[in-house]
């Protein structure tokens, strides 16, 4: 009979993070992580606006931009969090994320 395999480093680091990420998964798409009253809608858009735009993720962005201005947000709110992201997540992606926007507010 073989011994049981040993946890690499890696794993012993790590830890068990499945029942963490189980728990972190059904908060926020089954749980009410979204309707929580301390954050406004549009708070909440803005929030996964600049989480999109610092990612690079502009096939998602259009769509989450339409929300975010029916929630309230202002271009020249988007205008600056852009000008404050470029700094962190590159000019490329701000740049790309201006276009879009373009798009979505000058409809």
């Amino acid at each position: 009979m073989s011994e049981p395999k040993q946890p690499t480093v890696a794993q012993q680091l790590v830890g068990d993070f499945a029942p963490k990420l189980a728990e972190l998964t059904d908060e926020v798409l089954f749980g009410d992580v979204w309707a929580r009253p301390e954050l406004s809608p549009r708070d909440r858009s803005l929030a996964t606006v600049a989480a999109l735009i610092a990612i690079g993720a502009t096939e998602q962005l259009a769509g989450h931009l339409r929300r975010a201005k029916e929630n309230g947000l202002t271009e020249s709110e988007l205008a600056e969090v852009i000008i404050h992201l470029a700094f962190y997540a590159g000019w490329p992606r701000a740049m790309s994320a201006v276009r879009v926007a373009r798009e979505v507010f000058h409809r």
